[in-house]
């Protein structure tokens, strides 16, 4: 797994916010918030409408976690 969401659902739940609700807001399709619950990539754009929904920073909606190959290949550098 490469990207991870897990902060943007912690901070949905802080704030009170249902993931429908978000959807709406940041008028974004059911098919790209299904991606984002299974860590798929999405737009930047999709993130910044998201970023202003929750008056966020991307840090704090989204992180990279490098996956086993990931580290090998840093390690074979």
């Amino acid at each position: 797994m490469a990207i991870s969401y897990n902060k943007l659902w912690k901070q949905l739940i802080d704030k009170k916010i249902s993931a429908a609700e978000l959807r709406k807001k940041a008028e974004i399709a059911p098919n790209t918030l299904t991606r984002m619950k299974k860590d798929q990539e999405v737009t930047m754009q999709v993130l910044e409408r998201i970023c202003k929904v929750l008056d966020s920073d991307f840090g704090e909606i989204v992180e990279y976690i490098p996956d086993e190959r990931d580290s090998e290949v840093i390690k074979s550098k």
